[in-house]
């Protein structure tokens, strides 16, 4: 069944673009979910409110479901008091259950896969060993517990993206999407990661790991015109592969101890109808973004396969 599904999606892909999911953590934390709190806690202690999120953006139809394990490899889960290998794989099986239970074959699951927390060998003290170690045994707990593909997102590094793609393969994954955070750089007037990387060498990057689908994702400092810059950049690197962009609902605003995002459903729904005219092929959303974002955009997106 895992096969056919994974097939489906990528046949669905090639036939018409697809709408993504939204921010996860901003929603949890609208039912409860304390700042600073391990999203992936929610997992085993509060299943029914993760089920809720994934719902609200299935009925806000979302082709693709998102897990709700960004901080799921043991590395990033130990810092939230969750140790070992063997819990770790128990919530990311726990996850991609809880999605799969509410996408049922109305939607595909993405296994969420976030930077692993620390910093590689030789800036950091981390041995690629271990970091592919982790990622390989998350994306395999997530296929296990009924994910069709691996989403490896948020990536400032690329040879951390690199370790995260190719481990995912090991483990299984027919397909995998990897998405980089970029900002934009104006010393270069152009776009690169935290660790100055370029648009070209972070897609050639993922792609040599085995990815099949590319692109970026947040960016707190990007507004949606500077997403539709970097669209354009990503879909000529990409060299005929599908991109994927879920950008955030604009800057983030703090008042006082809050923060809100300010872009409008519509606004939002405005910006991916030019992305896909650009030639992504799925938009999503990222941090601040709500099923009412979600709903405008595939709408747009409707119209846009129509």
């Amino acid at each position: 069944m895992l096969r056919n599904r994974t097939d489906r999606l990528l046949s669905t892909l090639a036939a018409r673009p697809l709408q993504c999911d939204g921010a996860t953590g901003t929603q949890l934390q609208q039912l409860g979910l304390r700042p600073g709190e391990s999203c992936e806690r929610w997992v085993i202690e509060q299943p029914d409110r993760v089920k809720l999120v994934h719902q609200r953006y299935l009925d806000a139809g979302a082709d693709l479901l998102t897990t709700n394990t960004f901080g799921g490899t043991s590395l990033a889960l130990a810092a939230h008091g969750f140790t070992g290998e063997a819990r770790a794989a128990e919530i990311n099986r726990a996850a991609a259950r809880l999605a799969r239970e509410v996408a049922g074959e109305r939607a595909w699951v993405l296994g969420d896969m976030g930077p692993f927390g620390g910093i590689l060998e030789p800036y950091g003290e981390t041995e690629s060993a271990v970091a592919a170690a982790a990622f390989r045994a998350q994306a395999a707990a997530l296929l296990e517990g009924g994910a069709d593909a691996i989403l490896v997102e948020t990536m400032s590094d690329p040879v951390e993206a690199a370790l995260a793609v190719a481990a995912a393969r090991e483990a299984g994954a027919q397909v995998v999407i990897a998405t980089f955070t970029f900002q934009h750089m104006a010393a270069v007037a152009d776009f690169r990661t935290m660790m100055g990387t370029d648009v070209p060498a972070a897609v050639r990057a993922v792609l040599d790991a085995g990815a099949q689908v590319v692109g970026a994702n947040c960016g707190t400092e990007l507004s949606l015109d500077d997403y539709a810059l970097l669209a354009g950049q990503l879909v000529a690197a990409a060299q005929g592969r599908p991109v994927i962009v879920q950008p955030n609902a604009g800057s983030p605003v703090r008042d006082g101890d809050a923060i809100s995002y300010r872009t409008t459903p519509a606004d939002f729904a405005g910006a991916a109808a030019r992305y896909l005219k650009l030639g992504v092929r799925i938009v999503g959303g990222c941090c601040g973004t709500t099923p009412a974002h979600i709903a405008a955009s595939a709408a747009m997106n409707r119209q846009a396969a129509a």
